[in-house]
């Protein structure tokens, strides 16, 4: 059976973050639906690559999907500021779904305030927020602490998407 991912999207997120997990995810047979604040807008990268949102926030129920991924860039600060992404990422976190996260994206975890005894990583610029918000910083390529995966850079992906893929998968 397929499995369903929801993969944010804003402007000026992170161009490897979103393109690299997205196409390793589709090779695995996984339907992913890019879900921004409106539906089929193109949303560019930091670097320019356009993508199009499949869905807005508030058509997507986090019940219909078996795994959440936030990329980072510059999106995860807008992304955090909508109560229905913040809702999405506690119902995932409360279905112990599994939620991908790199870089900035650990700022949308941490709105939702699901960080609290958790070991992540991040993009260093962001290490006191993660600490702030109760986890565990580590500085390590990929970390997974129950439902949550999480890197700290592009150079990291490889690694990260192994780990998303063991835990999606069982």
């Amino acid at each position: 059976m397929s499995k369903k991912i929801l993969a944010l999207i804003g402007e000026d997120f992170e161009d490897l973050e979103l393109s690299y997990p997205v196409l390793r995810l589709r090779e695995a047979g996984c339907q992913v639906d890019l879900v921004g604040e409106e539906a089929g807008h193109t949303y560019h990268g930091k670097y320019g690559v356009p993508f199009a949102s499949d869905y807005s926030f508030d058509q997507v129920e986090a019940a219909d999907y078996d795994g959440l991924l936030v990329p980072g860039g510059w999106a995860p600060d807008k992304l955090r500021r909508f109560p229905k992404v913040l809702q999405i990422v506690r119902e995932m976190n409360e279905a112990g779904k599994p939620i991908g996260e790199i870089c900035h994206a650990g700022w949308v975890l941490i709105s939702a305030d699901i960080l609290r005894g958790k070991t992540v990583t991040s993009t260093p610029g962001i290490k006191d927020d993660m600490t702030n918000a109760g986890a565990t910083w580590v500085d390590q390529a990929s970390v997974v602490d129950g439902n949550i995966i999480s890197a700290r850079r592009p150079p990291d992906l490889p690694e990260y998407m192994k780990d998303y893929l063991k835990v999606l998968f069982g």
